[in-house]
């Protein structure tokens, strides 16, 4: 068996797993204003501005609309 370090989810072969972390994303942020979840990537360029990436949402800054979540979806401490 094969875990995932970021979800913890298991797979039966290494190439099942390497195919998930494709997709699984360490940093995923949560918008207050929305409710959309995303990658941290996608909320920035520059790594020091953030901004909802959904073109109808004005949500934008760490810690005040935007916070992170942990693997389980739970936002972290602020």
């Amino acid at each position: 068996m094969h875990t995932c370090r970021i979800c913890n989810q298991t797979f039966s072969t290494k190439l099942r797993l390497e195919l998930h972390r494709d997709t699984c994303v360490e940093e995923t942020l949560l918008c207050q204003q929305c409710g959309d979840q995303f990658s941290e990537a996608a909320a920035t360029r520059d790594g020091w501005h953030y901004r909802c990436p959904n073109d109808d949402c004005e949500g934008e800054g760490l810690t005040e609309d935007l916070y992170r979540l942990d693997a389980t979806g739970v936002e972290q401490d602020r």
